[in-house]
């Protein structure tokens, strides 16, 4: 009977340790399992936050043959390319902002806009980046930005003036409450007219918008810095969007392929010749509508113009004919290609009738 008790006491015993010893492996192979996911996972995030946060172990791995040729690019660019060196941001004590819109074509706005650069350089004022004209004869309704690369024109002027995209909110919330001034600048003023009457304003208000801004500036007596900045807007801060440099491009790549070829800006457009009134060669119903265009807007000064008097005061724009004369007594070979960038001509066939006799191998651009 002992012997039974004793038996069955040991039968039970080892059926315990089994018991145990298949839960102490249960709870092993948990903590391995457990383990290796953590394992991964840390790997796993090691390796996207890349080789510099990840373990040495990892340095040793080949990279993707993708990322190995970003690497490689990056290296090739970065020695082929130099850094572009920025000027130094000129630190002064701001007088205020300045707003200006531009009006009148794309020659006048950029002429302008060299203008108001200088003027705020002067004056030590933050400049706006300016607003182009949209309700002139072109009507084009582009923005600077859609014209002229906005953060070279920021950055290449900042060591000579502060320019912003736009007004600070608190500033922009003042001109919508129509707390500024607004005035049209006295046309060929010299440069002490905005010292000594739109500096106080600006002092004033904190915000002035000058709504007119072609030849506003004189052209001669002013110091020496002040043209060099104009030079300096004009040729190396006014830079067209990539957009357009490439059509450029596309164009002088086409006029090439047939041979050598030149430009002429043939200024010959209607609003043209209703603000000078040089109405040469032109029908009488065309002299009658160009003085209506010219009374159509209100801040032409000149309504009745003596055309003769203009033409022998050498104020007028030569005419398609006498470029042509113009052309041929400079010799220009009459074969050569002659690309009219300007835009369409007054009058039409019948005013381009003698260039295009005389240079058959005319391009004239199509908008």
């Amino acid at each position: 009977m002992g012997l039974k008790v004793t038996a069955l006491a040991e039968s039970r015993l080892e059926k315990l340790k089994s018991s145990m010893s298949s839960k102490s492996r249960m709870k092993l192979w948990m903590i391995r399992i457990t383990t290796s996911v953590l394992i991964w996972i840390c790997l796993v995030q090691l390796t996207i936050l890349g080789e510099t946060w990840g373990p040495r172990v990892l340095k040793g791995w080949p990279p993707c043959p993708s990322h190995e040729s970003a690497a490689v690019l990056a290296v090739k660019s970065s020695s082929e390319v130099p850094a572009r060196v920025l000027p130094p941001k000129r630190v002064y004590r701001n007088n205020g902002y300045l707003m200006v819109s531009c009006n009148g074509g794309l020659n006048q706005m950029r002429s302008a806009i060299c203008d108001m650069v200088a003027i705020a350089r002067y004056l030590n004022v933050t400049l706006i980046v300016p607003e182009l004209d949209k309700t002139s004869f072109w009507a084009d309704s582009s923005e600077f930005q859609d014209i002229f690369d906005v953060d070279h024109f920021i950055m290449s002027l900042r060591d000579e003036v502060r320019i912003l995209k736009e007004l600070p909110p608190r500033l922009k919330r003042r001109v919508e409450l129509g707390v500024t001034h607004t005035m049209a600048p006295i046309s060929w003023s010299d440069i002490s007219y905005y010292h000594n009457q739109i500096l106080p304003l600006i002092q004033q208000y904190k915000v002035v918008h000058l709504n007119r801004t072609d030849a506003r500036l004189a052209n001669n007596g002013l110091p020496m810095e002040i043209q060099k900045l104009r030079c300096r807007v004009n040729f190396g801060a006014l830079k067209f969007t990539p957009q357009i440099e490439e059509l450029g491009r596309k164009v002088v790549r086409i006029l090439r392929q047939e041979g050598p070829f030149m430009v002429l800006h043939l200024r010959y457009e209607m609003d043209m010749l209703a603000f000078s009134g040089c109405t040469q060669g032109c029908k009488q119903e065309e002299v009658e509508e160009l003085t209506r265009m010219r009374y159509a807007y209100p801040w032409w000064k000149e309504k009745i113009i003596n055309s003769d008097l203009k033409r022998r005061d050498g104020l007028c724009p030569l005419t398609p004919e006498e470029t042509a004369l113009t052309l041929r007594a400079l010799d220009i070979d009459p074969s050569i290609q002659v690309y009219i960038a300007a835009g369409e001509i007054y009058g039409g066939e019948r005013r381009m009738a003698s260039l295009a006799a005389a240079y058959p191998n005319l391009v004239v651009r199509k908008f």
